[in-house]
């Protein structure tokens, strides 16, 4: 079973954790029905997201063969066979589907349908051009909100939208970033990493840092937002302005290599960051005066 688990990545289901963003920042957090909402909505995108990584193993089995770590995946171990691998990915695209036709709502189906199109063709495809790959990973973060604002019917507004894209691309690009490097170190390269050399990278992240700082900015100290949550809200800044240093000190000065997400997992600073921010943010969206 735990191979089965590796091999549908259910640690990588914290990137959909992003569903429950619209009710969460609408002040709905304690309404039931719409946190039960986007709960479905949540095992939905699960669902679908385990069936692009099965495919995406799948297509790269001889690939990660010769990779020091993908060597351990399920499919290129040969842990899980190729047939069980499609019964399972059957599995989960069907049971995808009959959710999304019992729960009855036409854009949260376009929605989770375009993300399993268009992560089809960047598995097969699209990842081998550069920039437009990390494009298509940040837009499937905001797919991931779409989905929980229209299985709630709650509006995402346009910073909203903005903010997760900046960040995606950074996760994005620190992904691709620690690729190139470790490419490096074992002196093999790959369709996918060619258009990126380590320089480009480090340059395209820090704009991209300053970019969602400057949007992160323009949005805790627009009028709408003041008074929508409270004028404290100018405080949570600190967290993310140092969040976002931390970030780039792990990957310039101390050269982790490793996927944003991995780190955010094993880095104890970051941690206590996010916990912070999100704290604040619960405190002044649900106990504000």
């Amino acid at each position: 079973m735990n191979q089965y688990l590796k091999l549908i990545r259910v640690k990588q289901w914290v990137k959909n954790l992003f569903v429950f963003i619209p009710v969460f920042f609408s002040g709905h957090f304690f309404h039931t029905d719409l946190v039960f909402q986007s709960f479905l909505g949540f095992i939905l995108f699960s669902f679908v997201a385990s069936s692009i990584y099965i495919v995406n193993d799948y297509v790269d089995i001889e690939k990660d063969k010769r990779h020091p770590e993908k060597k351990f995946r399920p499919l290129a171990a040969g842990t899980v066979s190729k047939s069980n691998a499609k019964v399972l990915f059957t599995s989960l695209v069907g049971i995808s589907l009959i959710g999304t036709v019992l729960l009855d709502n036409y854009k949260v189906g376009i929605i989770l349908l375009a993300y399993f199109l268009l992560n089809i063709a960047y598995s097969f495809k699209l990842k081998q051009i550069a920039i437009l790959d990390v494009m298509i990973i940040a837009t499937g973060f905001l797919m991931r909100v779409f989905v929980g604002g229209y299985i709630t019917g709650i509006v995402i507004s346009d910073w909203t939208i903005l903010l997760i894209f900046t960040l995606a691309l950074i996760l994005a690009l620190g992904k691709r970033r620690g690729e190139l490097i470790n490419s490096e170190l074992t002196g093999e390269t790959r369709k996918s990493l060619d258009g990126y050399n380590e320089p480009f990278v480090n340059a395209a992240l820090v704009i991209t840092c300053t970019v969602t700082i400057v949007c992160y900015l323009m949005f805790i100290l627009s009028t709408e937002t003041q008074l929508k949550f409270h004028h404290y809200i100018i405080y949570t800044f600190v967290f993310v302005f140092a969040g976002v240093l931390r970030y780039l000190q792990q990957t310039f000065v101390f050269q982790r290599t490793e996927s944003p997400t991995k780190l955010i997992f094993k880095d104890v600073f970051l941690q206590i960051l996010i916990v912070m921010w999100g704290i604040s943010y619960f405190l002044l969206i649900y106990f504000k005066s």
